[in-house]
């Protein structure tokens, strides 16, 4: 059974990849007016914010080549899956229940946020954390390192080349910073709740062992991946802290492909939708609207991932 989702508001115009005349998810150019108004929100960072930025950059740009030598090496090969869980089921036992619970009744909002990050970013996580919680949809724009598309568009939008960035096409406001993220949305759509304890202080504790026990998967740019976007919707039913969505997430991230991720975590109202959709309450569940595709067997979705969107070896 195929789903059909509304994809873009009426008010937004789909844009067309420079590499590609098909339209996919919806427009980055700004207006004065939204350029304006987002300046007057937005929450500075102070210099202690800029600092810590940095210096987790360069933990990243560290971390990056060193682990890449652990992490199995070409992710379209062949896998050790009962390592692959174990290591991620670590993962999300880490993080403890945050990104595996719903705390807000949201399924009839649109899909107006706009998130560019990437899956081994200890600060994309956090934002992917309360995603769940807020029970929200959202346009993921994958950004790994060595990406050919989306960091680009970062760059030009809010000026650096640094992860989480959001647009909240509703409010028509951008940001950086997760810390500041997570305040927003909670203050957006989380209908008077507060992020759960310790969520946006456990980061700079255990937000790093995720990446770490992953040996960095979801981090850099798949060499053969295909330079172009998707020519239709791709969708994901997730929630941040299931082992088996993280390892599918990690593969959209490393082939740079744009997806709707669907946060389906307990006690989620997306959870009639899901079951609809596949039949299940399980996740991941995956849907290429393009090719007709749709899984909800991990290994399967791999598979057609890195089959279907690699590059032509000429």
């Amino acid at each position: 059974m195929m789903l059909s989702f509304c994809y873009n508001s009426p008010s937004i115009t789909p844009f067309s990849s420079p590499n590609t005349n098909t339209p996919f998810l919806t427009t980055l150019n700004f207006n004065n007016r939204t350029l304006a108004f987002n300046n007057r929100f937005r929450i500075l960072s102070n210099s202690q914010k800029q600092q810590q930025q940095q210096n987790s950059t360069s933990l990243l740009s560290f971390l990056c080549p060193l682990l890449k030598l652990f992490s199995g090496g070409d992710p379209s090969g062949q896998r050790n899956f009962t390592l692959e869980v174990a290591t991620s089921s670590l993962a999300s036992l880490s993080r403890f229940a945050w990104g595996s619970n719903s705390k807000v009744e949201s399924s009839n909002l649109p899909t107006t946020l706009q998130l560019f990050e990437f899956e081994a970013c200890p600060f994309c996580r956090r934002v992917r954390e309360a995603l769940t919680e807020l029970d929200l949809s959202v346009e993921v724009y994958p950004c790994p390192k060595g990406s050919v598309r989306h960091r680009e568009v970062v760059r030009k939008s809010g000026g650096k080349e640094m992860f989480p960035f959001l647009i909240d096409q509703n409010s028509g406001i951008s940001m950086y910073e997760s810390g500041d993220i997570v305040k927003y949305l909670f203050e957006q759509y989380g209908e008077g709740r507060s992020p759960s304890r310790g969520l946006l202080e456990s980061t700079i504790f255990t937000g790093w062992m995720p990446t770490i026990l992953r040996a960095g998967r979801g981090m850099t740019l798949w060499e053969r991946s295909t330079p172009d976007p998707p020519p239709g919707k791709l969708e994901l039913f997730s929630y941040e802290n299931n082992p088996y969505a993280r390892i599918v997430r990690e593969a959209l991230c490393e082939l740079e492909l744009p997806y709707i991720l669907h946060n389906v975590g307990e006690g989620s109202s997306r959870v009639k939708l899901l079951v609809d959709a596949s039949g299940s309450k399980e996740v991941p569940y995956f849907i290429d609207h393009s090719t007709g595709f749709q899984s909800g067997d991990y290994k399967k979705i791999l598979h057609y991932l890195f089959e279907t969107y690699s590059a032509a070896i000429v």
